[in-house]
């Protein structure tokens, strides 16, 4: 019977560790994942071409840190370009990489 207890001691101590690696890993990763570029490029060229057509548009492919006040994230810069008034205008715009929300834009 004392083998018995300890194979199951073992099974649920391996269960248990299981466990919080599995949980350990999902956090590490998620940390790590950040939405395409061009699907974030393509949601800020929806919002512009809703006041007017657009000439062109950029977002760079890798992420850069980012830091107002407190928050810190990781994010795309990119940018777009259309007319206004028959002249060329461009924006430049910050894009957080992990929920594709535009933090910043300017024109410049």
């Amino acid at each position: 019977m004392a083998a018995k207890n300890g194979q199951l001691y073992q099974l649920s101590l391996g269960g248990v560790l299981g466990g919080i690696m599995g949980i350990f890993i999902t956090r590490l990763f998620s940390g790590l994942t950040h939405l395409d570029p061009d699907t974030i490029l393509d949601q800020v060229k929806h919002q512009f071409r809703q006041e007017s057509p657009i000439e062109g548009a950029w977002i760079e492919r890798q992420t850069v840190p980012f830091q107002k006040f407190a928050v810190k994230t990781r994010v795309y810069y990119g940018g777009i370009t259309r007319y206004e008034d028959d002249q060329l205008v461009q924006y430049q715009f910050i894009a957080d990489a992990k929920t594709g929300s535009v933090l910043d834009i300017h024109r410049l």
